[in-house]
């Protein structure tokens, strides 16, 4: 059995319940991070995410942590069993859990994503119960395009729930664009009240996009998602690849998409 303590990241990134907002903005803009654990001397009092601080205004920014956070939808600790706490983490619709000594004091040892599982599955040469994409992909998509402003994708994403959208060019996939993208851009770093209007999603996306086919296995799209740090890849037909980068696809006919959560459903089921 592998625990969580064997595969959590330790000394994870922090702030205290009184850190102003912009301050926790700043910390997600200029790094990868999905969520960070507010504290109180060193113990778990909340967490606060990337899309909390994506939709929080700017008339707001001058407030504390504590006022954004939000209760962990899971609470992890290290002696857990990480398909234990997968399956929580996919039934509570969380990508995260922050790993705290115990449940009784919640001093915050370290936190737990289920890209630290994939990867572990993956290492450990454990096999999906189903290697088929076709039956797991996601077929209704909802995509953007190319020329939309990003203030309509930021809006889509808070309605959806969905981080990372597919961007068409006259039907055609030609990219991709996450929180992360714009949140590292800088152009929503203000809040939604003040985000540039005329900003479109090329000058954002991430392109050519990786992209897998029907053709692709489980486990080769879980080593794409782990070897390039994404949480979703699309399904496509009839791609054109670029020659020196493998899976990614200057434009491909779009026709569905596979995320994280699909692919660990497949080693659970």
């Amino acid at each position: 059995m592998t625990t969580v303590g064997e595969i959590m990241t330790s000394n994870p990134v922090t702030v205290n319940v009184d850190t102003q907002a912009t301050k926790v903005r700043s910390i997600f803009r200029n790094g990868w991070l999905r969520s960070i654990p507010v504290l109180s001397k060193n113990h778990l009092e909340g967490i606060i995410s990337r899309g909390d601080m994506m939709f929080l205004s700017s008339t707001k920014s001058n407030i504390e942590a504590r006022v954004i956070m939000k209760n962990p939808k899971v609470l992890a600790t290290p002696e857990m069993d990480i398909l234990e706490i997968t399956k929580k983490l996919l039934d509570s619709d969380t990508l995260q859990a922050p790993v705290v000594e115990s449940t009784d004091n919640k001093r915050i040892i370290g936190i737990l994503s289920v890209g630290d599982v994939l990867t572990k599955l993956l290492q450990n040469g454990l096999k999906p119960k189903n290697s088929d994409i076709n039956s797991i992909f996601t077929k209704k998509v909802i995509n953007v395009n190319y020329d939309e402003h990003i203030s309509k994708v930021w809006s889509l994403m808070d309605e959806t729930g969905f981080s990372g959208l597919p961007v068409l060019k006259k039907n055609k996939l030609i990219g991709m664009i996450t929180r992360k993208d714009i949140i590292k851009s800088g152009h929503a770093i203000k809040g939604l009240d003040n985000i540039d209007k005329s900003i479109k999603v090329e000058k954002v996306m991430v392109t050519p996009p990786i992209v897998v086919t029907l053709e692709t296995n489980v486990r080769d799209a879980a080593e794409i998602m782990i070897k390039n740090d994404i949480g979703r890849i699309p399904v496509v037909e009839n791609p054109i690849y670029i020659k020196k980068e493998p899976h990614r696809a200057r434009e491909a006919n779009l026709i569905g998409i596979i995320s994280r959560e699909d692919i660990l459903g497949t080693y659970l089921n």
